[in-house]
């Protein structure tokens, strides 16, 4: 059974490649590489003894999107490709809009022509905002706090109405809390071009030597320590939860949206003690001003994933560190390390 994979070279795409063909799909990427390397494509196969199909392509581009849709028959489509730092969508807005909204929009229309109505779409916990319900369950109100927030939020409410005027449409809206971590395997990570947004890669990246410091964007929130608190989720489970929506999606109509975090938050602070616990190194940090758009707290109410698709994550904070650190180590500098 085959399956479009958009921005599959990606971190979590590529992830979700092995995922999809240890359950037995074939997966074909479509990626424009301009946040992802082709040699993830070579470490998937060295992973799981299958290297999949692969199209340098922008999803925004019909006729690149209807040769491969027309040479394939596919069950179903998962969206990863977009933009997804929300320090660049406050600088760079416009940009943010084009790739994410623009741009899916630009791909929904390709799988309409092309037939294909099933679909996973790659959203986030951002659209929940500064939410005052924790854990945050998905009934809880849409109110982004920053551009990339609302670009997905957007996505979501064009997929809603599409499920709604289309009702043979099965379309699964997966909330991703804070993807983390590496395949044990150490061959695929997370490798971001420049000053990595997220807190892992830069921890890491401090952790091995290659930046100075990490910079903790506020200590005043109102949590524990006074450091952001998130729900953090091994990137291998968030990749497991994509084939049980996929198996979802295939077997029934309609639109359902469902959290993808373990339930638990951690604060900044308590990732570099668990970091350096782990590696074994030192990871200095200063505490400078707040983010603008970021919230205090966020973390996940899982329970509907498990009722709803049958996925709980299984992997713990100790895995999540162990993962990274070992993806570093192999990777000092990411893919162009090779």
């Amino acid at each position: 059974m085959k399956i479009l994979v958009t921005g599959g070279a990606g971190y979590i795409g590529s992830h979700t490649c092995v995922a999809l063909i240890q359950a037995g799909f074939t997966p074909v990427i479509a990626d424009n590489f301009s946040n992802s390397h082709p040699l993830a494509i070579s470490r998937i196969e060295a992973i799981t003894g299958t290297r999949p199909e692969s199209h340098n392509c922008d999803i925004a581009d019909p006729d690149a999107m209807r040769e491969i849709l027309q040479s394939h028959k596919f069950a179903a489509a998962i969206h990863f490709a977009g933009v997804k730092a929300v320090g660049r969508s406050v600088s760079e807005p416009l940009e943010t809009y084009r790739e994410n909204v623009a741009g899916s929009l630009s791909l929904l229309q390709s799988l309409k022509a092309g037939g294909i109505t099933r679909l996973i779409f790659s959203s986030s916990a951002t659209v929940y905002g500064g939410a005052e319900q924790m854990p945050i369950p998905e009934n809880a109100q849409v109110q982004p706090t920053n551009p990339y927030g609302h670009s997905k939020a957007m996505v979501e409410q064009i997929l809603q109405d599409l499920a709604a005027a289309e009702p043979d449409w099965g379309i699964g809206v997966l909330r991703y809390f804070n993807p983390v971590g590496a395949h044990k395997s150490g061959e695929i990570g997370e490798d971001p071009q420049g000053i990595p947004d997220n807190l892992f890669p830069y921890v890491s990246q401090v952790a091995v030597g290659r930046r100075e410091k990490l910079q903790v964007f506020g200590d005043d929130y109102e949590t524990p320590d006074g450091t952001g608190v998130r729900d953090y989720i091994h990137v291998m489970d968030l990749a497991e939860g994509h084939v049980a929506a996929l198996k979802t999606c295939l077997q029934s109509d309609g639109l359902f949206a469902v959290n993808l975090g373990t339930g638990q938050g951690s604060s900044v602070l308590e990732i570099i003690k668990a970091f350096e616990a782990t590696s074994g190194r030192s990871v200095p940090y200063e505490i400078t001003d707040r983010r603008p758009g970021d919230v205090g707290t966020s973390y996940a109410d899982p329970a509907k994933a498990r009722e709803m698709i049958g996925f709980e994550a299984k992997r713990d904070l100790t895995q999540m560190c162990r993962d990274a650190w070992n993806w570093q180590q192999r990777n000092p500098t990411g893919y162009s390390n090779q």
